[in-house]
């Protein structure tokens, strides 16, 4: 189901994400701290070039913190190297791929997120029961509190959707991952049904690239791409059971142009949803 399947997130009943032990543990600690400093919350946000909402997620253990925001909190509150230490146990967390970890991180934070998927619909946009359908051919097996966890942990990713609506999101997304109808005609009607949804929101592009493509910059595989506030560009690339964390500039440039030419192949976004409702009508 791919690493980013899952999270250190879990969901409480009242739809919130419920912090795992270490992430509330590490939130205290910042708390703590930037009380101790005499600092508000909005003061500390101010000073390390985040937000509010961002600081207080992070002190009540609801949002894994980033390397850039670690380290400048550990700044802000003493430069004793002690948050940056502590952070570091922060992904040691089951049900988050080691591969994964760097990424993740960074998704939290990130100003500009593309996905182009060819083998499964992407996290971020996929329901409960599509997840559950694709557990179903999960080798190992797993068992059904492994299977909860990761929806949890999937719901818990997915917020970011919603929480920064400032944040551009752009998908490319095969026509093929919705012909194979996985899980059936009933979960891929819902499937569709919540796609076409996250595609109203203001921040959220979604493109589907025809089954017929004569012409296709992605053959290659799937990647990601994503901006983080400083402006700095990094990309991802995930097989079996392994990731690939892209830093290097030229490299995260290739990907970048090869993701630009499959928008301008992709149908566009009005299309794309016409296509989708047409699909989702057949079924």
């Amino acid at each position: 189901m791919g690493a980013d399947s899952s999270d250190m997130t879990t969901i409480g009943a009242g739809g919130e994400p419920e912090a795992s032990d270490s992430l509330r543990t590490f939130g205290a600690m910042v708390q703590a701290l930037r009380e101790h400093t005499g600092l508000s919350r909005e003061e500390l946000a101010d000073t390390i070039g985040y937000s509010k909402h961002m600081v207080a997620s992070v002190e009540l253990g609801r949002r894994l913190p980033d390397t850039t925001l670690v380290q400048g909190v550990d700044r802000a509150l003493g430069n004793t190297g002690a948050l940056v230490r502590a952070a570091q146990h922060l992904g040691r967390q089951p049900g988050l791929a080691a591969w994964f970890r760097k990424w993740a991180r960074l998704e939290a934070t990130a100003i500009t997120l593309y996905t182009y998927e060819c083998r499964m619909i992407p996290g971020l946009l996929q329901t409960e029961a599509y997840l559950r359908a694709m557990a179903v051919d999960q080798l190992p097996p797993m068992d059904d509190r492994q299977i909860e966890e990761r929806w949890a942990a999937r719901a818990a990713r997915q917020r970011l959707l919603h929480e920064r609506p400032h944040t551009a999101f752009g998908f490319i997304l095969e026509e093929q991952l919705f012909v194979r109808s996985t899980g059936g005609a009933g979960v891929t009607r819902g499937l569709i049904d919540h796609v076409l949804e996250i595609s109203e929101l203001r921040n959220v592009e979604i493109q589907v690239m025809p089954l017929v493509q004569a012409s296709h910059s992605g053959l290659a595989g799937p990647m990601q791409l994503l901006e983080t506030p400083e402006a700095k560009w990094f990309a991802y690339n995930e097989g079996q059971e392994s990731g690939l964390l892209i830093t290097d500039p030229k490299v995260v440039s290739v990907l970048q142009r090869r993701y630009a030419r499959m928008r301008s192949q992709a149908l566009t976004m009005r299309d794309s949803v016409g296509l989708l409702k047409r699909m989702r009508g057949d079924l």
